[in-house]
């Protein structure tokens, strides 16, 4: 099963806005410029960290849709928007996006910080639609309309 790579969301501090990028690095503990690589991003300190977060671009379109909140410009809060894909699909697998190799970790269901940082409702929204956590296994760039591919 072959997605893409919609688009891709970092920031450098914790409950700071998610910033678009054309490219990101991965490498062994993360993507670099992102919160949880530097060791800044709100849940650090609780040892709940993900090295890569992935969402359906289908799940977002989604909750826009039916639940008129903003999800299109990283509110969601996760790294990679994918689209043609289905992240559970993965599970128990590697998948190879651009030049990189990851590893399904486990789900990602949101939180309420999530919610503190954008709107009333954000966490209900995104609950069973909150994405993965995926490992860096071989390191890399990945960019808008790379191939996921399951390996």
């Amino acid at each position: 099963m072959a997605g893409v790579v919609e688009e891709i969301y970092v920031t450098g501090k914790g409950s700071e806005p998610m910033e678009r990028v054309e490219e990101v690095r991965a490498t062994a503990d993360g993507l670099e410029g992102d919160r949880y690589k530097e060791g800044t991003g709100y849940w650090t300190r609780y040892g709940d960290v993900c090295e890569v977060t992935l969402i359906e671009g289908e799940d977002l379109d989604e909750i826009e849709r039916e639940d008129g909140l903003n999800v299109k410009n990283g509110e969601h809060r996760r790294n990679i928007i994918t689209r043609g894909v289905s992240l559970e699909s993965l599970r128990g697998t590697r998948f190879r996006i651009g030049e990189v190799v990851l590893e399904y970790d486990r789900p990602r269901p949101p939180c309420k910080h999530v919610q503190d940082v954008t709107e009333p409702g954000m966490t209900r929204a995104l609950r069973r639609r909150g994405g993965i956590c995926a490992r860096v296994v071989e390191g890399g760039r990945i960019r808008p309309q790379d191939e996921i591919v399951a390996l």
